[in-house]
């Protein structure tokens, strides 16, 4: 635990190849966060923010509204993870970089900006926390990982950047704890309500930390700790590797509005859009079945869409690209993808790795029986197989579709500014 709190609160000189992933990933996630102003749910969970109290402290991420920071915080989180656009730490996974940035930007706007540099390594330390706490983990998700890590490490970069005292930010970050797969199961709302929640924990706690409020100390291999109930796991590896391999460079951006675990398979499929593939047959790791192996059905809502890999295929197919525009009753109801979906199989190969979300094969069947196998190693937007210029261009020239025409401008053309300069 010393070993977490040093590293959390040191002085990092970040490799400038990290800086520039750093900035990057950054980029990425202040754009879908802008693309998800009139998302569902978006405006429950604004009028909700708005109620927890008066203040400016912080801006939302799209609107030119302002809120107290942990109100902030808490839209900003539901805002860049309801899209399901976020990037992920697939060994881990955890969604490392979603509370954190939401945390981390309002703790920012409410002491009137900071330098770049600060700003860069708060998000560093943040994600290498959260991602370090999914690759510790032996034990399949029961809770919802990407919201109980992404609050211990939201909690880490904010109490850096607040000056608060590490331990107890940690301890009370771990206190406020929440998240179940069921929401996942269900294909529920409260999945980015999860994300919300933690990145509005992360800021109370560094807030109570420095107002001196007490916690617990060994949350992590405590008889009730963290490596006790949410996830099975060693500290031990947690913090072996800590600043040494920079997690954040181990991201992977997710090239389309869907559940990650669709990725692979809308990633080949994307290639042969618009020709006669009939069914589908993808061979893969039980957890991506788990996550989105489900039926497609008229009456699906979006967030159950956004998981749900055979109207994902269809839609891919038809169309060419992924749009939230067409997570619609009436897309649901589309006879042509419907009959396409139960022509959709994920079939279990075997992988022991209950966390594995790769490699995978692909099979294409076409209209005349012809059958094409497609091996598939790493998910595209991963580190082994990155996107394009044309790709990362193309993800961004949607979320500016999507955005508010009053989002600022800087969202896109200046991310780190707009994310250090509040003004």
């Amino acid at each position: 635990m010393s070993r977490l709190i040093e590293f959390a609160g040191a002085e990092h000189r970040i490799p400038a190849d990290v800086v520039a992933i750093a900035r990057h990933f950054l980029a990425d996630t202040l754009a879908v966060g802008a693309a998800a102003h009139d998302a569902p749910g978006a405006a429950a969970i604004l009028a909700v923010a708005r109620a927890m109290g008066q203040g400016h402290d912080a801006r939302l991420i799209g609107t030119a509204e302002r809120l107290p920071a942990a109100a902030a915080a808490f839209v900003n989180a539901y805002r860049i993870h309801c899209l399901e656009w976020d990037a992920v730490h697939e060994p881990a996974v955890v969604h490392a970089m979603s509370v954190v940035t939401a945390a981390l930007g309002a703790a920012i706007d409410r002491r009137g900006g900071c330098d770049p540099k600060d700003a860069l390594a708060a998000l560093a330390v943040g994600v290498e926390v959260a991602a370090g706490l999914g690759d510790a983990a032996t034990s399949p998700l029961t809770f919802f990982r990407p919201a109980t890590a992404g609050a211990m490490g939201a909690a880490m970069a904010v109490a850096r950047i607040d000056g608060a005292p590490m331990l107890p930010a940690l301890g009370l970050a771990y206190s406020s704890l929440a998240g179940t797969m069921q929401a996942h199961v269900e294909g529920s709302l409260a999945l980015p309500f999860q994300i919300a929640n933690a990145a509005r924990a992360a800021v109370l706690a560094s807030d109570l930390a420095a107002a001196g409020f007490p916690a617990p100390a060994d949350v992590l291999d405590g008889p009730f700790g963290y490596f006790r109930l949410f996830d099975q796991g060693d500290s031990g590896a947690l913090v072996a590797g800590l600043g040494r391999r920079w997690r954040i460079a181990e991201l992977s951006v997710k090239p389309y509005p869907s559940g990650r675990a669709s990725h692979a398979a809308l990633a080949v499929l994307a290639g042969f859009a618009g020709q006669d593939v009939v069914g589908v047959e993808l061979a893969c790791p039980p957890l991506i079945r788990r996550l989105v192996g489900r039926a497609m059905t008229a009456d699906m809502t979006p967030s159950w869409a956004r998981l749900c890999l055979p109207f994902l295929a269809g839609l891919m197919l038809r169309d060419g690209r992924i749009d939230p525009r067409c997570f619609t009753p009436q897309q649901f109801a589309d006879p042509a993808l419907l009959a396409f979906a139960d022509r959709v199989a994920l079939m279990d190969d075997g992988n022991p790795d209950p966390n594995a979300l790769f490699p995978q094969a692909i099979t294409l069947i076409f209209g005349g029986g012809r059958r094409e196998r497609i091996a598939i190693p790493a998910t595209l937007g991963s580190p082994a197989a990155p996107l394009t210029p044309a790709q990362t261009a193309a993800k961004l020239d949607l979320a500016r579709e999507l955005a508010s025409p009053s989002a600022d401008p800087r969202i896109f053309d200046n991310p780190l500014g707009y994310f250090t300069d509040p003004t």
